[in-house]
């Protein structure tokens, strides 16, 4: 007869040893093993008490705090719901147990789960997994006491291996799926970190870097808010262009430099900072900063320096508003992004810093117009509204010198002109195009306007300065009845003139554009100005729009400008801009306004 009387060779009864407790639990979790009914269980339970003519069998496995019964049959009601009973330690560690009468055994006299199920012939045989952890036992009950054959232990141990196998392959498949998961998770991460290093490439402004990185870390992290905390000689502290997940801005606002705050520490230290609750922000970093955070509503932040190649630009700061600690994974992914945004960075703050330079140059040219008497003027500049977009859009208006002692001539000039291109080198050359305009009306006093074009032809092209573009260039005489209206037109778009009682008609004469090489020959065109007219000259970005027909918009112009011949002049000027572009126009403009009052009743 088989009867156990002690540790049976390989029954890997040192299996449940408490340094391997934990591996046994989680073995259980990812073999998907706890107190409710599973089939395959149950199968295994009703297999073993056919073989062996037991009226109970049991799969069985003790949980942290409870032994459980995942498979069983034999028992009565309330065993099926409930599945449990209280923790016998002793089973698990005893590994293959084959016993007569288990009221009298010493290993199980005594044990609540013995009379619980009228327990009395017992045979349970281990369920192990891969790494040798004893999980729980496959067990035959008899309420009588049983002398166990071999045959029947032989059955059993047979059966129980079969058991084991099943746990080991649905241990084996969690871990796969597992598996499956961090690795879609790394290789989400990894295509988010690809992505941040081609969008972050192509950015030109630290205003579409923030857009940028906001985007970026919010659509993968799902954080509260993620924004930029720079430190820069003309940038304050700050942490704008963040956004909730759902698009709305939020700008906290803070100023670390001034006042702690772990951006701060992050850029000083050099090092990602994480803080969790507001009392961890009130210890580290002082009352005030803890009361911004309770206005913040986070509950956990994470901070990384923006490191850039010569210094610390500021830091990548992502907040949550429920506790969150980041994996590795997700710091890697917010360090390679911060990374990618301090060199994004880098380039934006030098660009930033051109395109302001020649943003003072171009306003620099924008001189107040003069005041003439008979004569009224106003001029609008308006850049585009990417900061990149700087241009060779211009006006201009001057006093011209007498043609000669005493001899009535010309006595203003205007100008609206655009140079070819939108970056430094278009401002540039706008800057020296209308000096050199400026400098041949003043050396060829009484010459007409054709003749300073001319001059300015001939002198970038002698200079060799690559200049091309478009202008309108206008000498305004003093008339008996209004003024006479001079100009040459070299390309660009018409004039347009709104005369009181008529619609407003476009001044289409026109001749070559400037451009390196093309010939001379540009005309001079006369109209009278009469009393309560307005003249309007400006540049194509007031009325050329991407799959627009540009006719049809001047047409729109020349119908705004004829209504508003009674609005002041100024006013004027802004509201052509606004409706034909909007408040945020997508080209330079630049218009100026000529009115000739009309008599006073």
């Amino acid at each position: 007869m088989a009867q156990d009387s002690g540790p049976h060779p390989g029954d890997s009864r040192a299996s449940h040893a408490p340094g391997r407790e934990a591996a046994r639990l989680l073995a259980l979790e990812q073999a998907g093993l706890s107190s409710e009914p599973d089939p395959g269980m149950d199968r295994f339970a009703r297999v073993a008490a056919q073989l062996v003519d037991a009226p109970v069998a049991l799969v069985a496995v003790a949980g942290a705090q409870h032994h459980v019964f995942p498979g069983m049959t034999g028992l009565a009601p309330p065993w099926p719901e409930r599945r449990r009973t209280g923790l016998c330690a002793e089973l698990v560690e005893a590994g293959r147990l084959i016993v007569r009468d288990a009221r009298t055994d010493p290993r199980m006299r005594g044990l609540p789960v013995v009379e619980e199920l009228s327990m009395a012939g017992y045979a349970g045989l281990p369920l192990v997994d891969d790494d040798g952890v004893v999980l729980g036992s496959l067990c035959a009950v008899d309420r009588r006491p049983r002398e166990w054959t071999d045959r029947e232990v032989r059955a059993l141990t047979d059966l129980a291996e079969a058991c084991a196998a099943e746990i080991r392959l649905r241990i084996v498949t969690h871990r796969v799926e597992e598996a499956r998961g961090e690795t879609a998770a790394l290789l989400a991460r990894s295509e988010l970190v690809l992505r941040a290093s081609e969008v972050l490439a192509d950015t030109t402004g630290v205003d579409q870097v923030r857009h940028q990185v906001g985007d970026l870390i919010t659509s993968d992290l799902q954080p509260s808010f993620a924004g930029l905390s720079l430190a820069q000689e003309r940038i304050p502290w700050d942490a704008a262009e963040g956004r909730w997940p759902d698009g709305t801005p939020q700008d906290p606002a803070v100023d670390p430099v001034a006042t702690p705050w772990p951006t701060g520490r992050a850029a000083r230290e050099k090092r990602a900072v994480a803080v969790h609750g507001t009392e961890a922000v009130r210890a580290d970093y002082g009352d005030e900063a803890a009361a911004r955070w309770g206005r913040l509503g986070f509950a956990s932040m994470v901070c990384v320096p923006l490191a850039g190649t010569r210094r610390v630009l500021g830091a990548l700061a992502v907040a949550w508003r429920t506790p969150h600690t980041p994996d590795l994974g997700e710091l890697a992914v917010l360090t390679a992004t911060a990374a990618y945004a301090a060199r994004a960075l880098e380039r934006a703050l030098f660009v930033d810093e051109q395109i302001d330079v020649a943003r003072q140059l171009q306003d620099a040219m924008l001189t107040e117009l003069p005041s003439v008497d008979g004569l009224e003027l106003a001029a609008l500049y308006r850049p585009a509204a990417a900061r990149d977009r700087v241009g060779g859009d211009w006006y201009d208006a001057y006093r011209l010198p007498p043609a000669a002692e005493g001899a009535d001539g010309p006595t203003l000039a205007a100008t609206i002109g655009d140079i070819t291109g939108h970056d430094i080198r278009a401002a540039t050359l706008m800057g020296q195009a209308r000096s050199m305009l400026r400098q041949a009306d003043h050396d060829h006093p009484g010459a007409g306007p054709a003749a300073a074009v001319e001059a300015l032809h001939h002198s970038t092209t002698t200079l060799d300065l690559g200049l091309s573009g478009t202008l309108v260039h206008a000498h305004l005489t003093p008339a008996a009845d209004g003024w006479q209206f001079t100009w040459t037109n070299a390309g660009h778009p018409p004039p347009l003139l709104a005369v009181p009682g008529s619609p407003a008609r476009m001044l289409t004469e026109h001749d070559m554009l400037l451009y390196p090489g093309l010939g001379e020959g540009w005309r001079e065109h006369r109209r009278t100005l009469p009393p309560g007219s307005t003249l309007l000259l400006y540049t194509d970005g007031l009325v050329e729009r991407p799959g627009q027909d540009i006719e049809a918009a001047v047409e729109r112009l020349g119908a705004l400008l004829a209504a508003g011949a009674d609005t002041p002049l100024r006013r004027l000027a802004g509201e052509l801009a606004v409706s034909m572009t909007g408040e945020d126009p997508d080209d330079d403009v630049a218009l100026l306004v000529l009115r000739v009052p009309a008599p006073r009743p």
